[in-house]
């Protein structure tokens, strides 16, 4: 994918100090400029009409890049909502902008659906153009920008973590101060197992794709037959039945295709979409058996799912001790696109 605006070459990986997407491979992130880009370039906006300066003029404002796949975002929608929510009384506007990673999050629907998913009731900017993004130089999902009634960026923050510091910027911008907010993920808003994690984000995709352990390797742009290995490696992932991969995704030419990954975590997801009109029924096993109650959100006990719509599928949540375990998702019709695993 190479939407307007973006750099040439795309990669998202884990932000080591802040847990989040980088966009950029070659260039360091960059401090946004000292006072808060307009938001003009929006190509639309939710919940709200647009914001310009005259709106926010004397508001302490908060804004906070994502895109409605990122699990380093999902993490950290808690903590934003509910400091929309405790303070806005006191003066502060939360301003949600999506900036898409994948093709099919430029639909503005699924971002309007992840919004009522979210529960996120402040304004959200769409930048599908990424002319937000590049006016504030900013180079991760999720990135954080605190800026006083003056319109002056105080401080800022790239990935998941540092809770109550990003707080106390907010009451200090405010002049408020009062005991934390409380605040407890659920489902795949959960914080990770740090402790447990071993294994990173994966993408699918030739543009950013690695440790593909299929015999033969892929072949690009192209239909054809796959097959797993006999032992599939740790940390790597493998394609059975027919499969195009393509820059950004993989993509099921014939019903029962799978996607295998040999990892190490609580907590497993993969990003789907369909190019089907209706939904594709899968079904996910761990270590060849049904999860039981080792199960993600989006998945009975069984294995069975329902991929409808463009998002991140949560396929598995280790019940009990996390070890390394091989996860298999089947699809039962053509037509499912995968781009990404994640962990936690």
């Amino acid at each position: 994918m190479q939407p307007k605006g973006a750099p040439d070459e795309t990669v998202a990986g884990a932000a080591r100090s802040g847990r989040g997407r980088r966009r950029s491979r070659e260039e360091p992130p960059r401090r946004a400029k000292d006072h808060l880009p307009g938001f003009g370039s929006a190509t639309g906006w939710l919940n709200s009409k647009p914001l310009g300066s005259a709106e926010l003029r004397g508001h302490v404002v908060l804004v906070d890049f994502w895109t409605l796949t990122c699990i380093n975002w999902l993490r950290t929608e808690p903590y934003v909502r509910a400091w929309s929510q405790a303070y806005r009384n006191d003066g502060l506007i939360v301003i949600g902008v999506h900036t898409p990673e994948f093709s099919f999050e430029h639909e503005i629907e699924l971002v309007r659906q992840a919004t009522k998913e979210r529960e996120i009731d402040y304004p959200v900017a769409l930048d599908n153009d990424y002319a937000i993004w590049s006016a504030f130089d900013n180079h991760y999902w999720p990135a954080l920008y605190f800026a006083d009634a003056d319109g002056v960026i105080r401080d800022h923050h790239f990935g998941e973590g540092r809770y109550e510091p990003s707080e106390r910027v907010i009451q200090r911008l405010l002049g408020v101060q009062r005991e934390l907010v409380s605040v407890e993920g659920l489902g795949v808003e959960a914080e990770a197992d740090w402790d447990s994690l071993g294994t990173p984000e994966t993408y699918l995709g030739y543009g950013r794709g690695e440790n593909f352990a299929s015999p033969d390797g892929g072949t690009f742009d192209e239909s054809r037959a796959y097959e797993l290995p006999e032992r599939l490696p740790f940390n790597h992932w493998a394609l059975a039945g027919e499969w195009t991969i393509r820059r950004e995704s993989v993509v099921l030419d014939h019903a029962g295709g799978s996607v295998a990954y040999r990892f190490y975590a609580r907590d497993a997801h993969l990003v789907l979409s369909a190019r089907a009109r209706d939904p594709i029924p899968f079904c996910v096993r761990l270590d060849g058996e049904a999860p039981g109650p080792s199960h993600g959100v989006d998945v009975d006990e069984d294995g069975n799912g329902l991929l409808e719509d463009g998002r991140l599928y949560q396929l598995v949540r280790q019940d009990r001790k996390v070890r390394e375990r091989t996860l298999e998702i089947t699809f039962r019709e053509p037509g499912a696109e995968a781009y990404v695993f994640t962990f936690g």
